[in-house]
């Protein structure tokens, strides 16, 4: 793979010399390139390799050279569980979704029943807009091979990868449960909860939170098996509940995060491995708590999203996607989700 920050000439020139893509840009830069083998989503927020940086101009690139066949498909509504029907037998699927959108909420909800979710690589993030603008544009998708754009429905490119390639995801989390804090459990599933159990006891969590004088800069944290699952905080407000960006899940248990310090020197600590030759995004939540505007995260570039998918939807996390040399008389091993470091 090959990432780059390009104007949208340059951009242009790469679809129409028939290049597999993956974009990121504003709406407007977006709109003014060709029909071709690409995807695109809304973002103009980017780490790149002279750091963060905050770009309506011009657009982040990536080149899936590995690629032998791709084919875009945009799945709304009832088509929803079946995105993974279309891919091909050695490849993967890069799938944008747009923030707020039925979509979106469908996904992080129900995405991790969907059929054969986990039998291929499903790698993506959730489109966004300036946060200046929220409220007043929405968050895109693009389908580059029928030059149409969406404000809804899950953009996916299938792409069928040479026989000598085979696609590996990781994710990585620079948060970890504090366990010294309290457990909190959520008896419904979804976006926004009213009440909560914290060690045992139900709670109004709006004003628990409130009274507790949480820094909500710091997500909730879930332990799946050694996979920590972040659900940030969108809003509180006493009286009507607390936002996430991504579902908390009934059951489930959460404890507030640990700070992990300064985010520019953990991530370039714990980030392995060449991200010049990676798919990866990064989250919005990173980008501005960590106040990474103009601060490196090393080699791994890519837009600052409004969530991350690795399978299911995840927050607060960086996601990375590699086409690896596959190994003779060895089949590929399953993808697993899995905390880097």
């Amino acid at each position: 793979m090959k990432n780059s920050m390009m104007t949208p000439a340059e951009a242009a020139a790469r679809i129409d010399a028939g290049a597999v893509l993956v974009i990121a840009g504003s709406e407007e830069a977006l709109s003014h390139l060709p029909k071709g083998r690409w995807i695109g989503g809304t973002s103009v927020y980017f780490m790149t390799e002279t750091g963060g940086r905050i770009d309506r101009e011009n657009l982040f690139v990536t080149e899936l050279d590995a690629a032998q066949e791709a084919r875009p498909v945009h799945y709304q509504g009832e088509d929803l569980p079946s995105l993974t029907m279309g891919r091909y037998d050695n490849g993967l699927s890069v799938i944008l979704l747009p923030a707020f959108s039925k979509a979106h909420e469908e996904f992080a909800l129900h995405g991790a029943e969907y059929p054969g979710l986990f039998d291929q690589p499903v790698m993506g993030w959730v489109t966004g807009v300036h946060l200046d603008d929220l409220g007043r544009v929405t968050p895109k998708v693009f389908d580059g091979s029928r030059g149409l754009v969406f404000e809804d429905g899950a953009m996916v490119l299938h792409v069928a990868l040479r026989a000598d390639r085979v696609a590996d995801i990781d994710i990585l989390n620079l948060f970890e449960q504090d366990m010294d804090g309290q457990e909190i459990t959520f008896s419904e599933s979804g976006f926004k909860v009213r009440m909560a159990h914290v060690d045992g006891a139900e709670v109004d969590f709006a004003d628990w939170v409130t009274a507790q004088g949480l820094d909500t800069r710091l997500p909730l944290v879930a332990n799946y098996a050694g996979a920590l699952v972040n659900a940030s905080f969108q809003s509180v407000t006493p009286g009507e509940g607390v936002a996430f960006y991504a579902p908390v899940v009934a059951g489930t248990s959460y404890r507030i995060a640990r700070s992990p310090g300064d985010y520019a020197t953990i991530f370039a600590e714990r980030a392995k491995g060449d991200g010049r030759q990676e798919l990866s995004c990064n989250c919005i939540l990173n980008f501005l708590y960590g106040e990474m505007e103009s601060k490196s995260t090393g080699s791994f570039t890519g837009p600052a999203t409004f969530g991350e998918i690795a399978y299911i939807l995840l927050n607060q996390t960086m996601v990375r996607c590699s086409c690896m040399r596959r190994r003779r008389r060895q089949s590929p091993e399953p993808c697993a989700i899995a905390p880097s470091g």
